[in-house]
């Protein structure tokens, strides 16, 4: 063999698993810590991916690609469900057996992935706490504030629908895309139309109402799961642990989607 030639086949050189498969980094004796790294470590993974489809779907949908948009939010939604099924896995975790590593953790917290921020940002959250975690100047801040300066999820499909034909009103094209976009009785009755029309429109807007669902799924299911590791002590990171994570549960970030269902 040549000095220095890789040993490794192209399946692991391909998919770098070699820097995968040592990520791993334990900082306690505890057997069960393995078991959290590596959860969390599928979910900042399957968050890239989430945030890979979502740039995509907007991109898809400023050029009025009905199709590929289309795709891309059932393959996002498959996404979103493999990211809440790790979740029974760590249910398997006793609240004595999380303790036992618990102290490893330091000041870590799941707040601190910028990857669901930014997730959050994309799909149209604009709340200032959500980089608070992150210090001035790093990365992760500077990615999180760039995705609350770009148009949301739902400013692009309010682009997408008037493409398409309907009178969305201009004001809302145009509008400061850093500010929170509250419910509005004229976007409703432009959605209500999409949805009466029962075209490929309406079945974006459904598509993206899933989406929406299937993050607060993802929120119910950490809520639970902090709940039964942890109960009501604090957070890693100082947090308020579950009572706050409870204050976040059943917020859509498509309200004016979930507005309209009692009118269909």
């Amino acid at each position: 063999m040549i000095v220095g030639e890789s040993t490794l086949s192209e399946y692991a050189s391909y998919l770098a698993l070699e820097d995968v498969l040592q990520a791993q980094r334990p900082r306690s004796a505890a057997h069960d810590e393995m078991l959290f790294i590596v959860v969390h470590q599928v979910h900042e993974l399957w968050f890239k991916l989430l945030l890979h489809e979502f740039s995509r779907l907007q991109l898809h949908l400023s050029r009025c690609e009905t199709a590929h948009a289309l795709q891309t939010l059932r393959r996002s939604l498959s996404i979103l469900r493999v990211v809440v099924s790790p979740m029974d896995v760590l249910e398997t975790l006793t609240p004595r057996q999380f303790s036992g590593f618990r102290p490893a953790l330091g000041s870590g917290s799941g707040f601190q992935s910028a990857q669901f921020r930014e997730i959050e940002a994309v799909l149209g959250r604009r709340d200032r706490r959500m980089y608070e975690y992150f210090g001035e100047g790093s990365d992760e801040r500077a990615r999180i504030e760039a995705a609350m300066n770009r148009p949301s999820m739902y400013d692009s499909l309010l682009r997408f629908l008037a493409l398409n034909g309907y009178p969305v009103p201009g004001d809302w094209l145009h509008r400061d895309v850093s500010q929170p976009l509250l419910p509005a009785t004229e976007l409703q009755n432009v959605l209500l139309r999409v949805y009466r029309d029962d075209g490929v429109a309406a079945q974006i807007c459904e598509l993206l109402v899933e989406v929406d669902q299937g993050v607060q799924e993802w929120r119910y299911r950490h809520v639970s799961l902090v709940s039964r590791m942890i109960g009501d002590k604090r957070g890693t990171g100082g947090s308020s642990g579950a009572s706050y994570l409870r204050s976040t549960l059943f917020r859509p970030v498509f309200p004016d989607l979930w507005a309209v269902r009692g009118a269909l």
